[in-house]
């Protein structure tokens, strides 16, 4: 009777949940319309490296998504959590961990901070146990006011930033702080967030043409993200600046203090293999 009983029990846990429990990792890309993330934003040779680093490199999805739209919206925040629902459930995902970059950081911290507003929502906030924020635009940045604004950043930065988007508007540094006021968790003096919140901050860009670390993601970027430096201050990725980067959250790293050969990040490298990036991801995941 014994035995059977113990068969029995060995039986039902055989068939648990929680024994098929399993971790995931998910890429999630900032502003723009995406289709095809893993080749368009974050490129093969970046999301091979990382998820080796995970608990089960298969258990891993790159979102597309509308991230055009304010971070609330349906094709926003909607189909984000509608992509990562899927993901939880057909994989039995019990142990989630969020790779986001720039804008990506607002639409993850939208679904962790109002967990009512969907019914999805609460199942995501469960399954998440950290998100990596590579250069999270949590505090806005100027040049999104000077786009908005219609001045000569729309024609320069509409590689960076989209044209006109609601997503350019909703990263504005007012529009940003009321949100971080209201709706947001994770900044100081309001609820933190129901899971760690790492931040990667990128201080600058170098794009000296003899310096083949300037070369890394694009040449072309470099130059554009220095001359946007301009209108930022003295810490800042080329898009972004550190204060903002750093306003949810707790700081991971700023790039010098870990990248090879203590090269700086810009707004285009942080979400590429350069200067090791991907691999301090992968050995901290």
């Amino acid at each position: 009777m014994k035995i059977y009983k113990k068969l029995m029990m060995l039986g039902l846990f055989a068939v648990s949940p929680l024994t098929y429990a399993a971790s995931g990792l998910v890429f999630i890309h900032g502003t723009g319309h995406q289709t095809d993330a893993l080749s368009d934003y974050w490129t093969r040779e970046f999301v091979d490296s990382v998820r080796q680093g995970a608990a089960s490199p298969d258990n891993y999805l790159v979102i597309n998504c509308d991230f055009d739209q304010y971070m609330w919206d349906d094709a926003a925040a909607g189909c984000l959590a509608g992509q990562l629902t899927q993901f939880i459930e057909s994989k039995n995902i019990n142990d989630l961990t969020l790779l986001t970059h720039s804008n990506g950081g607002n639409v993850v911290r939208w679904i962790l901070s109002n967990p009512t507003w969907d019914s999805r929502y609460p199942k995501i906030i469960n399954a998440t146990s950290k998100v990596i924020a590579l250069a999270p635009s949590s505090g806005g940045t100027p040049l999104a006011d000077a786009v908005t604004q219609g001045n000569v950043f729309e024609t320069s930065l509409g590689w960076l930033l989209g044209y006109g988007s609601d997503a350019v508007k909703q990263q504005q540094v007012s529009w940003m702080s009321s949100y971080n006021n209201s709706w947001l968790y994770g900044t100081s003096g309001r609820p933190a967030l129901p899971s760690p919140f790492e931040v990667v901050v990128g201080s600058d860009v170098d794009s000296a043409f003899w310096d083949g670390d300037s070369y890394c993601a694009g040449y072309q970027y470099q130059v554009a993200l220095e001359t946007t430096q301009n209108w930022l201050d003295d810490c800042s990725d080329g898009f972004l600046e550190c204060q903002s980067q750093s306003a949810a959250g707790t700081v991971w790293f700023k790039d010098i203090q870990r990248t090879a050969g203590k090269e700086p990040l810009s707004h285009q490298q942080s979400r590429r293999a350069c200067f090791n990036l991907d691999i301090l991801i992968r050995d901290h995941i």
